[in-house]
């Protein structure tokens, strides 16, 4: 898939508290890079919220705290969104979860559904904990779902 021709301009915001969606960010990231999109990344704490303008593309990486919740970092990006007027704007969301608690991957869920709303959602993917091998391919399913949107 091949996108030297696109345009479109992407983002991955993301935050991490003990690095497992670091990580998956990072695969996400290099996955992406080999398709030769302009792609930039970007810890939620050293984005501006006043940016989102500027990308065609915004894919959220999140992990879930407590019960099931959006973290307390995340939610001004999600609250902006909610009432972004950007109905074509491309999105996604990722995020790593422990399946002992009975909401795996809470925040995803949340952003998916609000995002479905208020973009064009072209994936979701979950990831247990630490991403392992076994989700590489996981990783390039979710980036090809996102590429297809693009085109």
């Amino acid at each position: 898939m091949d996108l030297t021709n696109c345009n479109m301009k992407v983002v991955i915001i993301y935050t991490t508290i003990t690095g497992n969606t670091k990580e998956l960010a990072e695969e996400i990231f290099r996955i992406f890079c080999r398709q030769s999109v302009d792609i930039s990344i970007y810890r939620i704490d050293e984005f501006s919220v006043s940016h989102l303008h500027d990308y065609d593309v915004v894919i959220f990486g999140t992990y879930t705290w407590g019960t099931g919740n959006i973290p307390k970092e995340m939610r001004t990006i999600y609250r902006e969104f909610e009432v972004l007027e950007r109905k074509g704007m491309i999105t996604a969301v990722f995020g790593t979860g422990d399946s002992c608690y009975p909401n795996y991957c809470g925040a995803v869920d949340l952003f998916r559904d609000m995002l479905y709303v208020h973009t064009i959602l072209a994936a979701t993917l979950k990831v247990e904990l630490t991403p392992q091998r076994q989700d590489l391919h996981r990783c390039q399913k979710f980036v090809e779902s996102i590429v297809k949107r693009m085109k």
